[in-house]
């Protein structure tokens, strides 16, 4: 009998399973959740951090990166680190449910052992679990939490305002939730949430008068200890997502407004002042050393899954950092004891969520069914088969976003294409569907137009230093906190660590160096530009996958990379 090409895959992937379980048999079996989930208390307050679950209302697979550069003062530090360098500076143990969890090593064979992560209905029961064992909790939503899938984008949103809603979320701040248009935020802030979640964003006022848009903080009483939550949305709202769904709004850092909130909590009583943010983790930790009275940051939209705060000395003291990465995949935990008047201890435990060891709840997953039942028809078509792992996150080409630059390229006869770096989308095992749902956890946005334009050679490098910039600026003010743009057709060299204009070398299309003069027919999408016209990105693709019925392994075309030998932040392993 002979064995088809799918066939063979499947028989791959269980061999290296069974090695991978006969190496660690004690990882072999599901486990004991509540022990793996006894976490015990401590102090008088207690903050649940979410971030970046990006729509995601059921269990999917998430591959961390094993490529995240850290330059200047964020080389080897978190979170720039990947694979065993980031295992070994946190002391995890490889093959671990922890080690894989937080990096990409053995990520297929481990995902089949393990099974998925997030889900709302099962983070749901692990949030009435710590509830159940803490007097005082909040629940904070640091943002991103409206927009990467399918239904929300169909839904506008609503799916996952009603989720938030079950969950029980106390505080959030925002950033693509921006993308949903300003008319739109303001009617579920001033309506569902009203008396129940409070939108903080202290850096969120009028072009005109500089007025506030949003509450600057909220004070929160937690067994008699008032905390006070100040909200800072993605500074860069206007630059990296398209201007015109918020005209009339500026957004920035704006640090002295950051310590202006600091001061002003503090003069009405707060005890526990933290800064729930979505600057990116490299600009949180600048941030805390440059202000005073914060007693830590819970941040988000970098992604990055860090197993203990970075605590960072200032002026006034010392300022907790913490990130808990992205697609509903972690729950961060903050316990704190605080006793005359201030922070004098705390724990933390960052917490993986492992759909097959905690229940579904079955009020979220009423909610969840509702929503979902509309649509589950068109979600579940099914594409093309992936024959290879595919997957987004690191910070140059995953696998997706090659069969996506592929795809631009037949479908629109272009040699060269661009995606956008986003570090959000969802990570399909080998021998998967590729279904209607999946595509979009990769292109479920409000600007999604294909477009084909013509730019020279010297328009084309420039697009990438600038991006380049965005990513790799030694100062982490001027980062914008996504990924390096993907790039189809075009071979390129980067020295992370170099200045604007010179990070971007060696361009070359067919092996012939890239012409500065000459002009280049180049498709994309995502472009933030106001009335661009364009078939949505997920009908290019889905057109693709069809014709292919199955999908095998994308070649990466990945850049050169210079200057990156010892770096912490780059392994080649997958």
């Amino acid at each position: 009998m002979s064995l088809s090409r799918r066939e063979f895959l499947h028989l791959l992937a269980a061999s290296a399973a069974a090695r991978f379980a006969l190496q660690s048999p004690q990882v072999l079996a599901h486990g004991d959740g509540d022990a793996f989930y006894d976490i015990p208390a401590f102090g008088n307050v207690s903050l649940l951090h979410m971030t970046d679950s990006h729509a995601q209302l059921l269990p999917v697979y998430f591959r961390e990166p094993s490529v995240n550069i850290g330059v200047g003062e964020a080389f080897g530090r978190p979170p720039h680190l990947v694979g065993k360098a980031l295992l070994t500076h946190y002391g995890i143990k490889p093959g671990t449910r922890e080690a894989h969890a937080l990096s990409a090593l053995d990520f297929v064979e481990a995902a089949r052992i393990y099974g998925k992560v997030g889900g709302y209905a099962h983070l749901a029961t692990l949030v009435k679990r710590l509830r159940a064992t803490r007097k005082g909790t909040l629940l904070l939503d640091g943002g991103d939490t409206w927009q990467g899938s399918a239904t929300s984008l169909w839904t506008n949103a609503q799916d996952m305002v009603d989720a938030q809603l079950a969950l029980g979320v106390d505080v959030m701040t925002g950033h693509w939730e921006f993308t949903f248009g300003a008319e739109r935020v303001l009617q579920i802030v001033n309506g569902p949430f009203k008396g129940r979640i409070d939108f903080v964003a202290h850096n969120v006022k009028t072009t005109d008068f500089g007025d506030a848009v949003f509450k600057p903080y909220v004070i929160r009483t937690v067994n008699d200890i008032p905390v006070a939550v100040i909200g800072q949305a993605f500074p860069y709202t206007p630059i990296a997502n398209p201007r015109h769904f918020v005209p009339d709004w500026s957004f920035g850092i704006q640090e002295e407004g950051v310590q202006h909130q600091i001061d002003a909590a503090r003069a009405q009583g707060a005890q526990l002042v933290v800064l729930l943010s979505h600057n990116g983790m490299d600009v949180d930790l600048k941030l805390a050393g440059r202000v005073r009275g914060l007693d830590a940051i819970l941040g988000g939209h970098t992604h990055d899954a860090v197993p203990q705060p970075v605590v960072v000395k200032n002026a006034g003291g010392q300022t907790l950092v913490c990130n808990v990465g992205c697609s509903g995949k972690f729950l961060g935990v903050l316990d704190c004891e605080v006793r005359d008047g201030r922070l004098k201890d705390w724990r933390y435990r960052l917490v993986p969520v492992f759909a097959n060891l905690l229940p579904a709840d079955p009020e979220m997953q009423a909610v969840i069914d509702r929503h979902r039942a509309p649509y589950e028809k068109r979600l579940n078509e099914r594409l093309a088969i992936a024959e290879s792992l595919l997957y987004r996150r690191g910070n140059f080409n995953g696998s997706f976003d090659q069969l996506i630059l592929d795809a631009l390229m037949q479908q629109k006869d272009a040699p060269i294409a661009f995606s956008p770096g986003f570090r959000w989308g969802t990570t399909l095992l080998p021998g998967d569907p590729i279904t209607v749902e999946r595509l979009m956890d990769q292109t479920a946005i409000t600007y999604p137009s294909v477009t084909v334009n013509e730019f020279s050679g010297e328009q084309i490098k420039s697009i990438l230093e600038d991006v380049a910039d965005n990513i790799f600026n030694a100062d982490p003010y001027y980062q914008q906190g996504g990924d390096m743009v993907r790039v189809g057709g075009l071979s390129y060299a980067i020295e992370p660590a170099q200045t604007i204009g010179q990070r971007i070398q060696d361009l070359r299309l067919d092996g012939k160096p890239l012409d500065a003069s000459k002009k280049y027919r180049v498709a994309g999408w995502a472009s933030v530009s106001a009335d661009v016209e364009g078939e949505p990105v997920w009908e290019v693709v889905a057109r693709y996958l069809r014709d292919r019925k199955t999908i095998a392994p994308p070649r990466l075309n990945l850049p050169r990379l210079i200057g990156v030998a010892g770096n912490p932040g780059w392994t080649d392993s997958t």
